[in-house]
């Protein structure tokens, strides 16, 4: 089953190449599914293409010795990952899960870089590409670094609720807000229940729910 040539064209460096270029892509996608909580790869191991994202929604992390995750980044619908161990040759960068049910396709390495490294404007478009992914992780260390624990669920609360209307917001429980936060499951809760007594938020049985994104600013 062809990849749909819209989720190529939302991939930047995908998007400027010729219709032919595309028509091959989409031709050697792998088409995939994966059911909530299924790791769809590992990091460290031999990478074995991209992956671009039909539906459903997929998190990136790494974990530590001890086994406590760090989430990376989400990939909705649309979105793409893996790609930077398909053009610097090494091996997974992080490990991949479904976080809900998930539509998936597999563009091979070795397809991608024969269709990116014959065209300028493609490779300029993965500079940029790269560039915001490295300025991302570049403000998730600051966030490590130098916020509080209750500061960082605040500025994550703040994004879901400042999304535009109609977006997809995944089902987190408090163990994916403390992967995404860097921390424990309980001091995530120790902050929640902070934020609420700051009457910034309500907790009403397993939802949060945002009753001040002033006072949310303020804690961010």
């Amino acid at each position: 089953m062809a990849a749909p040539l819209e989720l190529l064209q939302a991939v930047p460096y995908l998007r400027p190449l010729p219709a032919d270029d595309l028509a091959l892509l989409r031709g050697r996608a792998i088409h995939q599914t994966f059911p909530r909580g299924r790791i769809i790869l590992l990091e460290n191991e031999p990478c074995p293409g991209m992956y671009l994202v039909e539906s459903g929604r997929v998190k990136l992390f790494r974990t530590s010795g001890e086994g406590r995750e760090q989430v990376l980044m989400l990939i909705p619908p649309g979105g793409s990952f893996n790609d930077v161990p398909v053009f610097d040759g090494g091996p997974n960068a992080a490990a991949a899960a479904a976080m809900e049910r998930s539509s998936l396709y597999l563009l091979p390495k070795e397809h991608v870089l024969a269709a990116v490294g014959a065209h300028s404007e493609s490779a300029l478009a993965l500079a940029r590409t790269f560039a915001s992914q490295l300025r991302t992780l570049a403000n998730l260390v600051e966030d490590l670094s130098f916020r509080h624990v209750t500061s960082r669920v605040a500025k994550l609360l703040l994004q879901y609720a400042d999304a535009p209307p109609g977006a997809s917001r995944p089902r987190l429980t408090q163990q994916d807000l403390a992967s995404m936060v860097g921390s424990v499951r309980e001091v995530v809760g120790r902050s929640l229940a902070a934020l609420e007594r700051e009457g910034a938020v309500r907790i009403d049985r397993a939802r949060i729910v945002v009753t001040d994104r002033e006072a949310l600013r303020r804690m961010a």
